[in-house]
């Protein structure tokens, strides 16, 4: 790093001051806090992004967003060459920016970073950076923040994307990086033509008429609604009310979107009776979560149609197109059998994980955290993983899309089942978001699917029924105390709890319950299912009580 280059970093940073007694740390959400702390570190991400840019010779998005936290929290994320999240080994380096006290410590930290990755300000193309910002009202201060610390490292190169989805920009990053078209009006436009693709594919003699019941969209006072409103009308013939928009008077994510309605079980605010029987689906703050949902009559209750059932709907679809050409081998032998893999955790239904094993599906389990299902779902040729609260996409290696089209080239002069089944799969994996769990891409997907099965959402949420389950919390003073193994389902210190935890669980039909250490406060997190609801909170609150035996001074939440 030169004299200049170091002076510049020296002069910007003495302008954003870290508050004071505040620690953050980088993970899955990114940093997340009061918008009114961020400044400084928005900053020092700018300058991180610039750096990851330059060490990648891509272009790197850096999004403003806290996802379904209330409005007046904020956060920043990364996004990475391949649209998908910060690189882990990143991370320890994105803590460190955050916390450092002085603008003198932050450049020996940067120097030495700089340094060990051999990150060069000379050569190859400069640093280049998209910015996207949900609808907070801080997003256009922290962007500003964002864009001085981009600023600081010498000819880089900043572009505000304006107000966007989470997944809008990870889209983008992803896109330009492999050089194809990736302005937001060719998001709408990839997304619509590809969900156009799979109506036209449905098989003569499907009923489609019953589409006309609409779906009634939660926007959750965020960007999804107002993005929805513009999506919607590409796409032709799909009825699509959206609640909850931006424009409203609700406050973001205050009795709406898909944490609340997943969590709580309850109609989200901007419903009404004659919604009852309908399609209604919720997204997130930031669009990057959906849950569907059906109303209950003569109350606030629903039947949730969460992650689980999303995931169980599109890997039947898969399947089933995988099978027909399969079944079809004869019109082009190929002895390629591309291979189809389900990744959850352990936080996944129990009824939705036995479900898909019937199906005969290869179910893997990675601890909790996106970026331990997404690496997963890589290793497949299809790799499909949800949360039970709603993100998740599916993934298609460069093998089977190249095996894809060359089937399609093969098969291009007939119209059989196994170019229609090629066609599909092709406009699946252009039509959900590989870069990141998109809330309206797979709104879009899940509409397309029940269209081509001729199912209501009722036919659709009786493929299984969920086990009751139950979730505490339980305050302890230490929380890395506890040590998990086997995807967190199994805990190894301290030692005997597991074996308490398993003689009580025993007790239940049905039962099921793991504990894990919470990744941001001082809470052991206490899952539990049983054959019954009673049974589940009992289950719950019985290895709560366990929990505060073995730890100390808690209470279960």
């Amino acid at each position: 790093m030169n004299e200049e280059q170091r002076s510049l970093l020296l002069q910007c940073s003495s302008h954003f001051a870290p508050p004071k007694g505040v620690k953050l740390s980088y993970g899955t959400a990114g940093f997340r806090a009061d918008a009114t702390l961020l400044r400084s570190t928005v900053y020092r991400v700018g300058i991180l992004a610039a750096l990851r840019s330059l060490k990648t010779q891509s272009v790197i998005g850096l999004m403003i967003t806290a996802s379904h936290n209330k409005v007046s929290d904020n956060g920043v994320k990364i996004a990475d060459p391949n649209g998908g999240m910060l690189s882990q080994q990143w991370e320890p380096f994105a803590d460190a920016l955050a916390n450092a006290s002085d603008p003198s410590e932050l450049l020996q930290l940067i120097d030495d970073f700089v340094r060990k990755e051999g990150i060069s300000f000379d050569n190859g193309r400069p640093a280049e950076i998209l910015l996207g910002r949900d609808t907070r009202p801080s997003g256009k201060l922290l962007v500003d923040a964002a864009r001085q610390g981009i600023s600081s490292i010498i000819g880089a190169i900043s572009h505000d994307m304006g107000v966007l989805t989470t997944p809008q920009l990870h889209w983008m990053v992803r896109a330009r990086n492999m050089g194809i078209k990736s302005t937001e009006h060719d998001y709408f436009q990839q997304l619509s033509h590809s969900y156009k693709c799979l109506v036209e594919l449905i098989p003569n003699g499907k009923d489609v008429s019953k589409s006309n019941d609409k779906v009634v969209v939660d926007g959750a006072n965020g960007v999804g609604g107002d993005k929805l409103e513009v999506l919607k009308h590409l796409c032709g013939g799909l009825i699509i009310e959206v609640r909850n928009s931006s424009k409203g008077e609700g406050a973001l994510n205050e009795g709406v979107g898909a944490d609340f309605v997943q969590k709580e079980k309850v109609v989200p605010s901007g419903f009404s009776p004659s919604e009852i029987g309908l399609r209604c689906a919720s997204l997130d703050g930031d669009a990057d979560r959906l849950v569907y949902f059906l109303m209950q009559p003569d109350s606030k209750m629903i039947d949730l149609v969460d992650g689980d059932k999303m995931l169980s709907l599109f890997a039947l679809f898969i399947k089933e197109q995988l099978n027909v050409l399969k079944d079809n081998e004869n019109e082009t032998p190929c002895p390629y059998h591309p291979s189809l893999g389900i990744v959850q955790t352990a936080y996944a239904n129990g009824a939705s994980t036995s479900y898909l094993k019937n199906l005969g599906l290869d179910i893997f389990i990675t601890p909790t955290g996106v970026k331990y299902l997404h690496e997963k779902a890589s290793e497949y040729d299809i790799g499909i993983y949800f949360e039970a609260n709603g993100h998740g996409t599916i993934l298609f290696s460069d093998r089977i899309l190249s095996w894809l089209e060359a089937r399609n080239s093969d098969l291009s002069s007939s119209s059989t089942e196994s170019q229609k089944a090629v066609l599909r799969l092709l406009a699946v994996s252009k039509l959900i978001n590989q870069a990141v769990g998109d809330a309206l891409s797979g709104l879009l997907l899940v509409e397309a699917i029940l269209l081509h099965t001729g199912w209501s959402i009722q036919k659709w949420n009786e493929l299984y029924r969920d086990l009751p389950s139950r979730q505490l919390k339980v305050k302890v003073v230490d929380r890395t105390a506890v040590v998990t193994a086997n995807a967190e389902t199994v805990v190894v210190q301290p030692a005997g709890i597991q074996e308490a935890i398993d003689s009580e669980t025993a007790k239940y039909r049905h039962g099921r319950c793991f504990i894990r250490p919470s990744g941001t406060e001082d809470v052991i997190r206490v899952y539990a299912e049983a054959a019954s609801q009673e049974e589940a909170d009992s289950l719950a609150n019985a290895v709560a009580k366990i929990v505060d035996q073995f730890l100390g001074s808690g209470s279960s939440q």
